[in-house]
């Protein structure tokens, strides 16, 4: 026998216990830990939305469509890749509603996301990419904590390993959810050996995934959804290889489990997006009552006008928002003026003149340049201010 031998193997912990009772209600990890999850993922995207000229609250009126729609697309999903478990032999299909049972998948997830906030973005005026973009890091960190559901329900880990990371597993009580089996003397048993702690693989690559959609956005600027294909491609190189570390039951295309086949193919869809996309990333000047920034004071306090103050505080959301380049956003953020509307060449006729060019020469004004023809005063004309005549005296 060996020293080695005689030297308890290093070890990652599981918790024994994932639902916790408080009176008649079950308080589940794993929720906990969605929830967490959602909450910081809306953070993010607030600050980031903001930073591109959204109105504030904004993530609020996109997260009441885009969550729900998420956990009803992570269940479909859920139950369309794995029917056997409710429509196969001995299978029951109301279970597939048991939400709080467990089962949900990411791919239906985002999928059901995403139509959720198309919704939400068109209701508010924003155009899609941008929330697309805003949401990108925001949603890496939220699975990142999700991930820590899985470590509290003992599920989802990897193969034996002799690692000093490996995971301690506990064998779960199928007729208590949430608790491990004990043993006589009342402590909770141990799976034998211990397993690749792919949770915690995937939790740390999807923090990385955090940092690099944050750093390259920085730098590059990315607009028009490449952020969020960015934040796919990342994902789905890390799922790839640590889904072919899992053990858990799974179905297989050609022997190979089919979130493999998911990843690869949705990380090609990214990647083709990512590199056929272009253009600059997109700022937004709200229109409508809110279209006024607020600009920045220098003055003490003895000048303030407390009044106005308040009446600003309570500004109305905006009726939609226009699309604009950085530099037109700072501009209109230091002035407050609105950039001119882009003109749409493709639109004019082609006998229409540019504005400041010269009229047809068919037209009465440039008739009137030879003293040919005179035209007819109108005392109801409006003058450059709008203003009719009467409408002055008035």
């Amino acid at each position: 026998m060996t020293f080695a031998s005689l030297s308890p193997q290093a070890a990652l912990p599981s918790p024994s216990t994932a639902v916790w009772q408080l009176g008649p209600v079950p308080i589940r990890a794993y929720a906990l830990c969605i929830i967490l999850g959602i909450v910081l993922a809306c953070w993010v995207t607030e600050r980031r939305l903001r930073q591109r000229g959204v109105a504030p609250g904004a993530v609020l009126d996109i997260a009441v469509w885009a969550v729900p729609a998420g956990i009803v697309g992570a269940r479909i999903y859920h139950v369309v890749t794995s029917p056997e478990k409710y429509f196969g032999a001995g299978g029951d299909p109301l279970k597939a509603f048991a939400i709080w049972e467990g089962g949900l998948g990411i791919w239906g997830a985002v999928a059901g996301g995403a139509v959720g906030a198309l919704i939400a973005a068109r209701q508010l005026g924003i155009p899609f990419g941008v929330v697309a973009d805003a949401v990108a890091p925001g949603l890496a960190l939220a699975q990142a904590v999700g991930r820590f559901g899985n470590w509290f329900n003992n599920e989802l880990y990897g193969g034996r390993t002799t690692l000093p990371w490996g995971l301690q597993i506990h064998r779960m009580d199928p007729d208590n959810p949430g608790h491990a089996l004990r043993d006589d003397a009342g402590q909770p048993i141990l799976e034998p050996g211990l397993y690749q702690p792919t949770f915690l693989y995937e939790a740390l690559w999807n923090l990385g995934v955090v940092a690099l959609v944050l750093v390259l956005d920085r730098r590059l600027k990315l607009g028009r959804g490449r952020a969020f294909a960015l934040y796919v491609m990342g994902y789905t190189v890390g799922r790839f290889w640590i889904e072919l570390l899992r053990t858990d039951e799974a179905n297989h295309i050609f022997g190979v489990r089919l979130n493999v086949w998911t990843a690869a193919l949705v990380f090609l869809g990214a990647l083709i997006y990512f590199v056929r996309v272009r253009g600059p990333r997109e700022y937004l000047i709200p229109l409508g009552a809110a279209a006024t920034p607020v600009p920045p004071t220098s003055s003490d306090l003895s000048q303030v006008d407390l009044s106005e103050r308040e009446a600003g505080a309570k500004t109305a959301a905006p009726e939609g928002y226009r699309a604009v380049s950085e530099e037109q956003y700072q501009a209109w953020r230091d002035s407050g003026v609105l950039p001119p509307e882009p003109v749409d060449d493709d639109a004019r006729p082609e006998d229409d003149e540019p504005l400041g060019g010269q009229a047809p020469a068919d037209s009465p004004s440039a008739d009137n340049r030879d003293g040919d023809v005179t035209p007819e005063p109108r005392e109801d004309r409006a003058d450059a201010a709008g203003v009719r005549p009467a409408d002055r005296d008035s």
